[in-house]
């Protein structure tokens, strides 16, 4: 006969059963969870495309355009050491903050007058619109 102990510490396995999922169990893609939120809107000579990305500078960002595609990096790594002469405590913390946002371009985007600002913690990207081509309207008189 196989004796079976139950363990009679109620708490953890109460708390099992309210928090099923761990934050980071309960998304697909586990690189999604650092990806900045974006907003993209269109005002008359331009697109415009905000991301939220509080805590970098203006060098931590690299923005490329390649044929049709916006490219829009950033890779941050940051290391803090503390160390306290009187013991033999010492922390050393790593933070890595990347991530890389890509969009593909409509055809009327002037590419070499993108410009790009970061203020505040909202990267913001101007994307100029080329002038469309103004229909050509002429009376041709007949000789």
């Amino acid at each position: 006969m196989k004796t079976v102990n139950r363990n009679n510490i109620w708490l953890p396995s109460l708390l099992d059963n309210l928090f099923l999922d761990s934050r980071l169990d309960g998304l697909k893609n586990y690189e999604t969870f650092s990806i900045p939120a974006v907003n993209i809107f269109e005002n008359l000579p331009n697109f415009v495309v905000e991301l939220a990305v509080p805590g970098l500078k203006k060098e931590d960002f690299a923005i490329e355009v390649e044929e049709d595609t916006l490219k829009i990096s950033s890779k941050k790594v940051e290391e803090k050491k503390e160390e306290n002469n009187d013991s033999r405590i010492r922390r050393r913390e790593f933070n890595y903050a990347t991530f890389e946002r890509s969009f593909k371009l409509p055809e009327n985007i002037k590419a070499e007058d993108i410009q790009a600002n970061y203020e505040n913690g909202v990267l913001r990207v101007t994307l100029p619109k080329m002038e469309e081509k103004k229909a050509l309207k002429k009376m041709v008189e007949i000789s």
